[in-house]
């Protein structure tokens, strides 16, 4: 199996980029989203420990959206697999098992 052919064969390369073009920008987004958790938590105690309701804080609702958005991105990305990434692979292993039996 020539593995360098398959790599650079247009509908790998388009695999890959529309795996980038969803995976970059939600990793970004998620560490900018992390970071500005970990740094307000650091130096911004006051605005973190203001009460919303109850013993609920600012910081525990921030810290709970954590969760939250982690399982949204999750379920986002394994949406957009199956219905983009899905097909396009299913392809290409098809057309690589057919390869293989000739």
């Amino acid at each position: 199996m020539d593995y360098v052919a398959v790599e650079s064969s247009p509908r790998f390369v388009e695999l890959k980029r529309k795996h980038r073009s969803v995976v970059f920008p939600l990793a970004v987004l998620f560490l900018v989203w992390y970071f500005v958790y970990v740094l307000l938590s650091s130096f911004a105690p006051d605005f973190m420990g203001q009460h919303v309701w109850g013993n609920i804080t600012v910081g525990l609702l921030f810290g709970l959206g954590q969760f939250v958005t982690t399982f949204a991105i999750t379920m986002g990305y394994v949406s957009f697999a199956n219905r983009r990434l899905d097909p396009i692979s299913s392809e290409i292993r098809q057309e690589l098992e057919e390869q293989e039996k000739r």
